[in-house]
């Protein structure tokens, strides 16, 4: 179904003059201007934007944004209208990965190197992670200084939970696609970024090494973990499981002779000892429901979505179960098929929201919504903006607008959009 219905915008946040709505949106000089309604787009179901690509919004939180040029970063405390905090940096067109902690705090990365900015961007320094052991965790030396590999880029929106009552940051690394070849590894902090650890570290993977290409490759350097016989390409999720206390991750891509590489784990903290506890509970083929990502938990339910490809009949869908009959099939409910493989999703406030691989499907920018928690859904092609991938979508901001990078491909950073359920 491809219901476009252009041209209304029912907003918040809004003022009536003259007898229209108006809505103050920044431009890429942090000026004031004023937006008509006739700007905006709507489907049935959801009104959806794409501001200028200046600044590039990175990734929100309530009313803070965080965003970059070639040359500086930048934070609103606007939704992304105005840029009131702004810091120059060297390195600001390679950034692949940010996050804004409650506090105000700012993790940011480019390709390798991992950043840590104060409230209001006051202050920036580089943050050197810590190794299982504690000792410090560097960058290899690469092959390629142009790919010195994607360390801390994620495909994830929300990577953060309250935990007992502080916040803590998990995620992994969607790496060896481009930027050079990267060892694979789970992240996290509990203190806002001012100490980032690994939980966990997969194998040396013969099939992506530092061979100086940007997906990496045979025969150059080995990276990882020597003395994990676990292997993977990257991670496409990692997710928190409040019912539990524990963390799920699933990882892709393919079947190599050396080892599958598509696992689930489950994961459990220890904060007293500020120790982890990985278990692999599913090890599957690339063509099956186990290739996935989007993990989201709502009333200790479990639900994701497959990018299942290789060879047919493909396992794909959108799924939930139980956490404890994930590995059993029979025990999911298929709530939907795209029928074309697609990995993103995110659920916040009874509403699913995913989304199209544009070169996997007919779709030139393909949405999917359920407002009801996966009973009914309905497919959208935004025909607007161009052919886009939408990836990495972070959770609504205090105006009600989800965030979305807009991928060229499935992974070339281009544009991204904002989207605004009606439900």
């Amino acid at each position: 179904m491809n219901h476009i219905d252009r041209r209304h915008f029912i907003g918040t946040a809004a003022s009536v003059v003259a007898g229209s709505l108006i809505l103050p949106l920044g431009d890429a000089f942090g000026a004031l201007r004023l937006v008509r309604p006739d700007e905006y787009s709507e489907t049935p179901h959801f009104w959806y934007r794409k501001p200028l690509n200046k600044p590039y919004v990175d990734s929100q939180n309530k009313n803070l944004a965080f965003a970059f040029t070639d040359s500086e970063i930048m934070l609103s405390d606007d939704n992304s209208h105005t840029w009131s905090y702004k810091k120059a940096f060297a390195d600001a067109k390679n950034i692949t990965f940010s996050h804004i902690f409650n506090d105000g705090t700012v993790l940011f990365a480019t390709q390798e190197k991992l950043y840590r900015c104060t409230k209001k961007l006051k202050s920036c320094r580089e943050i050197i992670v810590k190794d299982t052991d504690g000792k410090a965790y560097l960058p290899h030396k690469s092959k390629n200084p142009d790919n010195p590999g994607w360390y801390f880029h994620t495909l994830s929106g929300i990577n953060s939970w309250i935990i007992n009552g502080k916040e803590m940051l998990v995620w992994g690394n969607y790496c060896n696609v481009k930027g050079g070849a990267s060892p694979v590894n789970i992240y996290y902090t509990s203190d806002c970024g001012r100490t980032v650890k690994i939980a966990y570290s997969f194998g040396q993977n013969p099939y992506f090494t530092d061979n100086g290409s940007p997906g990496g490759g045979a025969e150059g350097t080995l990276l990882g973990n020597p003395n994990n016989p676990v292997i993977c390409r990257h991670i496409h999720s990692v997710a928190y499981n409040p019912a539990e206390d524990a963390f799920y991750a699933c990882t892709g891509d393919g079947n190599r002779p050396a080892g599958w590489e598509c696992h689930w784990l489950r994961g459990k903290y220890d904060r007293i000892k500020d120790k982890w506890n990985w278990k692999i509970i599913i090890t599957e083929s690339l063509n099956t429901r186990y290739k996935a990502g989007g993990i989201s938990f709502v009333d200790g339910q479990m639900y994701w979505i497959s990018d299942a490809n290789g060879p047919e009949p493909w396992d794909r869908g959108i799924f939930c179960c139980h956490p404890a009959d994930i590995g059993n099939p029979n025990a999911h409910t298929k709530l939907f098929d795209p029928k074309y493989e697609s990995s993103t999703m995110i659920i916040e406030d009874g509403v699913m929201l995913a989304t199209h691989i544009a070169v996997a499907s007919p779709f030139t920018l393909g949405i999917m919504i359920s407002n009801d928690l996966g009973k009914t859904w309905l497919e959208y092609d935004i025909k607007d903006f161009g052919s886009f991938s939408p990836s990495r979508i972070h959770k609504k901001n205090s105006e009600g607008w989800f965030r979305l990078d807009l991928r060229t491909g499935w992974i070339d950073r281009a544009e991204y959009m904002f989207l605004k359920p009606k439900k």
